[in-house]
């Protein structure tokens, strides 16, 4: 289980950070300033530190010169959305700059990516009696393979990396089909139901009223 530090002084955005990224199968401890950040970072090893810029006790910038020796990987998350601060950000060796307000599915997209990239993610994803492999683009339950399109392994990916979040449909069909939701909700039903059918999730994958759809594992 990947382990993430969440630096951010606003303790409502903080905990809701960190009680969706547990949700999401992440071990998360918090810090409200960048001094008590520190020195959880001298006690603690971590996969990733998820840090705004605009602390008390020492600033994201002086935090992110802390870290860096360490070799863990960091996302700046703050208001902050300039491209001057963009480019500071990441020129100091940010791995990733996410702008608030931002979409928790796109914190955890993020969050998967850079995991990854630092060799810290898993290609394999146990979950709901599946083994999901990222590298081969394979599911199979047990010695099973389970045949799926491209459109529904990615599919099925999205839900399991935003497990238990409610998922709007036309944040899936921009996400899974890559263009502007038009209000036609035939593609995403479809797929979904072609998912639940060949997985046997029929009761993993809900329905959100007016909303969309949620894995509940």
């Amino acid at each position: 289980m990947n382990r993430i530090l969440v630096v951010e002084d606003e303790k409502p955005i903080n905990d809701l950070i960190v009680m969706n990224l547990s949700e999401a199968g992440y071990e998360c401890t918090s810090a409200l300033d960048g001094l008590a950040a520190a020195d959880i970072l001298e006690r603690e090893s971590f996969d990733l530190v998820l840090l705004d810029i605009m602390l008390p006790g020492a600033d994201g910038y002086e935090l992110l010169d802390f870290i860096k020796p360490m070799g863990i990987p960091v996302i700046f998350i703050t208001a902050r959305g300039s491209m001057a601060d963009k480019v500071r950000g990441l020129r100091l060796g940010a791995d990733d700059y996410l702008v608030k307000p931002f979409e928790i599915v796109e914190l955890l997209a993020r969050v998967e990516a850079v995991l990854r990239r630092a060799g810290k993610g898993s290609d394999v994803i146990e979950i709901g009696g599946l083994s999901i492999d990222t590298r081969s683009l394979t599911v199979s339950r047990g010695s099973k393979p389970i045949a799926l399109t491209a459109k529904e392994f990615d599919l099925l990916l999205l839900f399991v990396q935003n497990r238990n979040i409610a998922l709007f449909r036309e944040t899936i069909y921009e996400r899974i089909w890559g263009g502007d939701y038009m209000g036609d909700s035939r593609t995403v039903d479809l797929h979904v139901q072609r998912l639940r059918k060949k997985l046997h999730w029929e009761d993993k994958i809900k329905t959100i009223y007016k909303v969309g759809y949620r894995l509940e594992i």
